[in-house]
């Protein structure tokens, strides 16, 4: 921890979005450069990261590209943190956005293993890695913000889609962990639900091929924005989603001591004599 008291400034000024080239990622990345933060994006296809990062700049924001960067390999992250950092500025907001999902929708013992396990490193590993990677300059500067982007999928069992469901539950005790160690040094964390937007991977899943209502990600693209203003502080260490959360409600009982674990990763006792509890 710093010797030095946290920083007192409410809003962040750098962010990195990992996954940036398309659906939600793109979307979160051109909503904070309109909003005045300085963006660094990252992706593993050059050509559509490349096309972002100048809707960025348009946007008035000042930006930065760093391609060919797979979230799963240390050495990628190290590099990607470093040379955003360098052009831009200290990250102090983290949006661990990139992900993937299984292409079966099968039970668990008919899963792939090799599949199983790209999953759950894309997911679970990635954001690990970017958030050890940008959490020490964080912490020295006594200021930071992560987002984790999760799914209703980490918070109730589905028969199908075990390695996405286990590494977004995966995701929420990271988040836990982050604000545990974190949060006498200024570090807010954030377990964000998009809800149902329509993306790429969300039409490609058969569970939604009569689906009708989808979320706009506008709703969920105004979350974010509303973490990197310092709005959800209030909130660190808990899950949002978006579409359905009413914030204001939320964060009028933020301080209600009796749900001081409301919308975090917990087992639910049988009852007040459960040693549980």
């Amino acid at each position: 921890m710093p010797e030095h008291a946290p920083d007192t400034r409410t809003e962040s000024r750098v962010a990195l979005v990992t996954g940036a080239t398309r659906g939600i990622g793109r979307e979160v990345a051109l909503a904070l450069a309109r909003s005045g933060l300085a963006v660094g994006v990252t992706a593993r296809s050059a050509k559509p990261l490349e096309e972002v990062r100048e809707e960025c700049l348009a946007a008035g924001a000042p930006a930065a590209a760093v391609a060919a960067a797979d979230v799963t390999r240390p050495p990628h992250v190290t590099a990607a943190v470093e040379r955003i950092s360098s052009e831009l500025g200290p990250v102090d907001l983290l949006v661990n956005n990139a992900g993937r999902i299984e292409s079966a929708e099968v039970p668990v013992w008919e899963s792939d293993p090799d599949e199983w396990m790209s999953v759950v490193e894309t997911d679970l590993f990635g954001p690990y890695l970017f958030c050890r990677a940008v959490l020490p300059a964080m912490v020295e500067a006594g200021h930071g913000r992560v987002v984790n982007v999760t799914s209703g999928a980490a918070v109730r069992d589905s028969a199908i889609y075990s390695a996405y469901g286990a590494a977004k539950t995966g995701l929420l005790r990271l988040t836990g962990s982050i604000v545990a160690a974190g949060a006498d040094a200024g570090i807010t964390a954030f377990d964000l639900s998009p809800g149902h937007v329509a993306t790429d991977m969300t039409r490609s899943m058969a569970m939604h091929d009569d689906r009708t209502s989808w979320t706009p990600v506008e709703e969920f693209t105004d979350l974010v924005v509303a973490a990197a203003k310092g709005r959800l502080d209030p909130l660190s260490g808990r899950y949002l989603r978006a579409g359905t959360d009413n914030l204001d409600d939320l964060l009028a009982a933020a301080g209600d001591l009796a749900r001081a674990d409301a919308r975090t990763l917990r087992l639910r006792p049988y009852g007040t004599d459960d040693p549980l509890a």
